[in-house]
């Protein structure tokens, strides 16, 4: 029988705290470090050579489905009551309403080096240190909102621009194209400032701290996040029925991206699963 995510804000005080206890327990075995490197592993840009999977690429929106499978499957090995509830950044969009709060994910990080002191992540609650990253950093850092250079979460508009395309993505399948459902949602755009990171992407920005780059998994609310970008594929999905996600077949020897994207019935690493079989999860959990 399928699990339900839950909207964050409607979580019973008990769903909260065992929600948080279920992490904080994956962090104490040091199995919560693992996802933190496997994501800085698989953070290869448009750049770089070789095969592209968790970013900048079609596959970014399955990757990140089975990468919230594996991490809820971990939460649930400790508590089998819990499951990953979604942040949805056009609603609650203060740096103090949900998940901002002390007994969820804390608050912002204090102005003089953008440490977080508040809530169970705090580093010196004593169970939150940071042991892989891109920094030598031990602790949590936000930004929330970006007080030097102020930007906005997206709106519901800006995010219905994404769910209005019907075509999953397209040629050439990187950061750069401006077509598709797929990298508007992800939201590498083109110019300076806010104007380049749309949806996904400058919601990463708002947040700021552990949340730039390959180790932004350090940051709990790494997984609201995405469970809400999952959730928004799902609801683009159920909009645009006839659509699939492309590429359907392997970039040919000619093309630039040949052997850099995956296609929708190659194995997508380091799972064995493919986009086509990451498509439909009804069976193993639904959005409340």
């Amino acid at each position: 029988m399928a699990y339900v995510r839950k909207d964050v804000s409607t979580l019973t005080r008990t769903e909260r705290r065992r929600f948080v206890n279920a992490l904080l327990e994956l962090k104490r075995r040091g199995e919560y470090d693992e996802f933190v490197r496997m994501h800085i592993d698989f953070y290869t840009s448009d750049g770089e050579d070789g095969l592209r999977t968790a970013h900048m690429a079609p596959s970014f929106l399955p990757w990140h489905r089975r990468f919230l499978l594996e991490l809820e499957r971990a939460l649930r090995r400790v508590d089998s009551s819990v499951t990953v509830p979604y942040w949805d950044w056009t609603r609650d969009r203060t740096t103090t309403s949900v998940p901002w709060t002390r007994d969820l994910l804390g608050g912002n990080g204090r102005r003089s080096d953008r440490q977080v002191t508040t809530g169970p992540f705090a580093y010196s609650a004593g169970h939150w240190t940071i042991r892989e990253g891109v920094t030598n950093g031990k602790f949590l850092t936000r930004d929330l909102g970006r007080a030097a250079a102020p930007i906005h979460l997206p709106t519901r508009s800006e995010l219905q621009g994404a769910l209005d395309d019907p075509v999953y993505d397209a040629w050439p399948w990187d950061s750069t194209v401006r077509k598709g459902f797929r990298n508007k949602l992800e939201g590498w755009g083109s110019g300076t400032g806010s104007a380049s990171w749309r949806n996904h992407n400058r919601v990463h920005r708002w947040v700021g701290g552990a949340m730039l780059g390959g180790a932004s998994v350090n940051d709990p609310v790494f997984w609201l996040h995405h469970a809400f970008v999952d959730l928004v594929w799902y609801r683009w999905q159920r909009a645009h029925r006839t659509h699939r996600y492309l590429p359907a077949q392997p970039p040919g020897a000619s093309d630039h991206q040949h052997g850099r994207v995956v296609a929708r019935h190659e194995k997508l690493p380091p799972w064995e699963e493919t986009p086509d079989q990451l498509e439909d999860v009804s069976h193993i959990y639904r959005y409340a």
